[in-house]
């Protein structure tokens, strides 16, 4: 099938045809006709399966439908809520690619980055609006944004946006649309929440469940090296030196985890660069597109960019760390092996990371292929040892008290315990007369004893 076969208007068949887009996608092929009717959609396909271009598509032709109206920002027609902004940018580059011969018009808009600019953009007038949970709502409450007329409402890796923390937010804006509304609901995965979630706001859905999450591509060759985790920069380090690997993904857990491996791999004169939380708009912006157009051969990233990083023709994704959550190891590999292409994924194990393996084995039903002629085996084969700080009180009692010096006691000194005991009387009792004494200056400079004038009082009345 063609994507001429599925009724979708000249302007976009033009523009597909510009990007050499000809056969559709199993989602494709399902989800657009379903959208083109105007009914609710609920579907569940794993990264990288083409949900951008199956609700893209039929989302233009359905608004070019419509007579557009840029006159003010109220004339939002089409909402695409997603969680991060690297899928944002992407999506919104999308909508401009299939877009190109209407006259529709979109914005994206994230945190992150300054928004003025996405102020003016939206006084220009918006069809299409792409925006992240948290700016979206900004926005919103500052009455730059009026969602109160929307025609499409669009959820995209619903799944990731509940991960994040952001269900309560998408909760919020879901509640300030209209309640006649197409609403398309797209997830990776199904927990039970996001069931519920659909559940509320679909209407009669169709159902499309294309992939299970729990299977990878099957052009993805997948391989697994044991190391210690002392042992993985030097790893990686040994790996890039294959000259194959035209473009790597390195997933790492934790943003310092990145900066750290980044200054590590300059110290070797491999340059690297690094995508996560901490790092400006512009830096992440400036990061993917040099790896984009293969200016820079390897990228780091941390999970928050597992689903929003869509690259053509990469070669390689390797798992500095495993994830804690067995899906998102489905998520990181499928930024290879896209449109058909092959890919490989390279994963590292420590011993203390077996548990994540076999949950990730168990998930997607086979074991990865263990690459074990290599320069840095597992030697290590307990676990680490977790080192905590002791409790105050504890560190008291088991600290030995220091032993101050004695002085050494001459015997031509020694005394009684009754004299030291008189001597310290007579010393405490020279101190309290000396305290109770105050002296006053005369003008001729003498020193006299100030009387108390209580005292002084008191003999007075007595005498």
């Amino acid at each position: 099938m063609q994507f001429k076969d599925l009724n979708i208007m000249p302007d976009i068949i033009k523009a597909l045809e510009k990007e050499s887009y000809e056969n559709p996608t199993p989602i494709q092929e399902e989800a657009i006709p379903v959208i083109l009717e105007g009914r609710d959609l609920l579907g569940c396909a794993q990264t990288g399966t083409g949900k951008t271009a199956a609700f893209a598509i039929p989302t233009l032709q359905l608004l070019s439908h419509e007579k557009a109206n840029h006159t003010s920002k109220q004339n939002i027609k089409a909402l695409v809520i997603t969680p991060t902004r690297e899928l944002a940018l992407q999506i919104h580059e999308s909508f401009n690619t299939y877009g190109q011969f209407t006259s529709l018009k979109s914005c994206v808009v994230f945190g992150g980055v300054s928004q003025k600019p996405q102020e003016e953009e939206l006084k220009r007038g918006v069809d299409i609006l792409v925006a992240t949970p948290g700016r979206l709502l900004a926005l919103m409450d500052q009455r730059l944004i009026n969602i109160d007329q929307i025609k499409i409402l669009i959820l995209d890796e619903a799944d990731r946006m509940l991960d994040m923390g952001f269900i309560n937010d998408v909760k919020k804006i879901i509640a300030k649309t209209p309640p006649k509304k197409q609403t398309l609901f797209f997830s990776a995965t199904m927990p039970p929440d996001i069931a519920r979630l659909a559940g509320t706001i679909l209407k009669n859905p169709a159902e499309i469940k294309i992939t299970p999450v729990s299977s990878t591509v099957d052009t993805i060759d997948q391989y697994l090296y044991f190391t210690d985790k002392s042992s993985k920069k030097d790893l990686l380090l040994h790996i890039l030196e294959d000259k194959e690997i035209v473009s790597a993904l390195v997933f790492v857990r934790t943003k310092h985890g990145a900066d750290r491996l980044i200054r590590q791999l300059a110290k070797s004169n491999v340059s690297a660069q690094a995508i996560h939380g901490d790092k400006s708009q512009g830096a992440r912006q400036r990061a993917l597109s040099s790896f984009k157009d293969k200016t820079l051969r390897i990228l780091l990233a941390t999970d928050i960019a597992a689903r929003g990083i869509d690259i053509d023709e990469l070669t390689h994704v390797i798992n500095f760390d495993l994830p804690d959550t067995p899906e998102t190891y489905v998520h990181r590999i499928g930024r290879t092996g896209r449109a058909g292409l092959g890919g490989t994924a390279i994963s590292f194990c420590d011993f203390d990371e077996k548990e994540q393996l076999k949950d990730i084995e168990r998930l997607i039903g086979k074991r990865l292929a263990e690459v074990k002629d290599h320069p840095y085996p597992l030697k290590n084969n307990f676990p680490a040892i977790k080192t905590t700080q002791p409790k105050r009180d504890t560190e008291r009692t088991e600290r030995p008290e220091r032993q101050r010096p004695q002085k050494p006691k001459s015997s031509s000194h020694k005394s009684s315990p009754t004299s030291r005991k008189e001597s310290s009387q007579s010393a405490t009792s020279k101190k309290a007369s000396l305290t109770k004494k105050k002296f006053r200056m005369t003008a001729d400079g003498t020193l006299k004893e100030k009387r108390n004038y209580n005292s002084f009082s008191t003999k007075r009345k007595s005498s």
